[in-house]
């Protein structure tokens, strides 16, 4: 086996940065001497001690070991898959070692694979062989019946940063490319939904007719970071998935809550309750046990998360200095169903918004998905505290932070506090709960004021304190720069091929 010391540079963001971090000595905060001293910058604000805690020596290899046990023989009849190829990632030292909670997701994802292969044509996963088509009454009355596909989904849930999203993608890459299959993020899936209900309206059935265009484009669908927080995606998603899977649709998801826990505590969550056991029936459920948040055993020396009131002024800077020559002018870009969205500032691929500009008014994912289609990099000014009192607007925040990291948007900004000082006051139902009671020795005053109770909130808090995190990596910044110059060098043959 190769050496530990040949590390990935970061290939996804599960990936384990193994170099001269270890060397470094661990900070949370570092002051920036630019600008007032009550200004700092996120350099690693995870727990610093994990690497002391976690061996990660050449040595001593017993997850690939166990990988390597399960995938024994692939070479002698040529198989291929997720787990197949983690090990060979591993081999060659693109990868370093995952942990056993990652290699056992990876055997569930290796079963779904071969199973798919297994039963492709029955599935109809080939997009070059034509659906066979029948006329007449009688095939008219069976092709109405429900035709559920013989392979069940899978639905991936586990802790924030524990390399879901990492390992879908393995799994998706492996798949043949002539079959009909979509990777989308949550968000963006919904978003398509709504779109294509509003194109279908007037119909009996809109939804029959939304899926069987999205059953159309793919029967196999992975979706990432599954999440229900909004009533009108709640109330869609069980019909729309009840027709999806009698059209054969097979689901592959990942998600930070478990089945039994979407939506919890949301508007008419009764009537979303038919579509839990609709998952559960047409997908084998799996948690992802690990502890590891490999988001945070990344290096953040280049961040751009200033904590401080009085740091407005160095932000609009630095944002300056990423526009280059250009000059920053209000703009207005389309979003999504003919709405705009007006941007402060814009220049360069770059935008500059205040908190409430953003987060403030009644904006959602499709606001910022349209955002990113024009923007690559955002500076945001004013993160407040959340609590109570702007509980709205933590929501909101959360979604733009899913939107920025999905799109791998970079993000300067201006905060009232660190990532977890952010949402202290932010707890779930059962964290309310395990808090001391008001007694005679302690005083209203001595509580916690503007405490904001929210599942849904208090869920999402861990990842979104996760992604800062990972934003403002190093790592991060480098994969975003990458992704600047290639795009640079693409326009650039576009240019001259244009001149040709």
């Amino acid at each position: 086996m190769t050496s530990l010391a040949r590390s990935l540079r970061r290939l996804r963001p599960a990936v384990i940065w193994i170099g001269d971090v270890v060397a470094e000595t661990p900070h949370q905060l570092q002051k920036t001497s630019h600008i007032h001293s009550s200004c700092h910058r996120v350099l690693n604000p995870a727990q610093t001690n994990l690497f002391k805690n976690h061996s990660f020596t050449a040595s001593t290899r017993p997850i690939s070991v166990h990988a390597a046990k399960l995938t024994n023989g692939a070479a002698e009849t040529n198989r291929a898959g997720p787990l197949v190829e983690y090990e060979r990632r591993i081999c060659s030292g693109e990868l370093v070692d995952g942990d056993r909670c990652q290699v056992v997701t990876l055997t569930e994802l290796q079963r779904l694979y071969d199973e798919l292969v297994q039963s492709a044509d029955e599935c109809q996963l080939d997009r070059n062989v034509e659906k066979p088509v029948r006329s007449g009454w009688l095939w008219s009355r069976l092709l109405s019946h429900p035709s559920h596909s013989p392979v069940k989904g899978l639905y991936l849930y586990g802790g924030v940063g524990t390399g879901k999203t990492m390992l879908m993608d393995l799994f998706f890459d492996q798949l043949p490319s002539n079959w009909r299959k979509k990777r989308i993020h949550f968000h963006d899936f919904m978003l398509k939904v709504h779109g294509l209900l509003q194109k279908h309206k007037g119909l009996s059935d809109p939804l029959e007719v939304v899926a069987g265009e999205i059953s159309e484009e793919a029967i196999l669908l992975c979706l990432d970071e599954f999440m229900v927080t909004d009533v009108a995606d709640a109330l869609v998603l069980n019909r729309l998935f009840k027709h999806l899977f009698s059209k054969g649709i097979i689901l592959v998801a990942t998600s930070n809550r478990a089945p039994d826990n979407l939506y919890e505590g949301g508007l008419q969550r009764d009537l979303f309750l038919p579509f839990i056991a609709t998952l559960k029936e047409r997908c084998v459920i799996h948690e992802i046990g690990s502890s590891i948040d490999y988001r945070k055993m990344t290096s953040g020396e280049e961040g751009f998360y200033f904590i401080g009131t009085d740091s407005s002024a160095f932000l609009k800077q630095k944002f300056q200095q990423l526009v280059g020559e250009g000059t920053a002018t209000p703009k207005e870009v389309e979003v999504v169903m003919g709405r705009k969205l007006k941007v402060p500032l814009g220049a360069n691929g770059c935008a500059y918004f205040t908190f409430e500009e953003l987060c403030d008014r009644p904006l959602g994912a499709a606001d910022y998905l349209g955002l990113f289609k024009n923007f690559h990099t955002l500076a945001l000014e004013g993160i407040p505290i959340f609590g109570l009192q702007n509980k709205s607007a933590a929501h909101r925040f959360v979604t733009l932070i899913d939107v920025t990291y999905e799109n791998k948007a970079r993000l300067l900004c201006t905060a009232e506090g660190s990532p977890q000082e952010l949402f202290e006051k932010i707890v779930t139902i059962s964290e309310a709960k395990q808090m001391a009671p008001r007694t005679a020795s302690r005083s209203q005053k001595s509580d916690v004021s503007d405490l904001c109770v929210d599942n849904e909130l208090g869920f999402a808090k861990d990842r979104t304190i996760s992604r800062l995190t990972e934003i403002n990596s190093r790592e991060y910044l480098e994969q975003h720069a990458a992704m600047l110059a290639e795009k640079k060098v693409d326009q650039g043959r576009m240019d001259q091929d244009a001149v040709y």
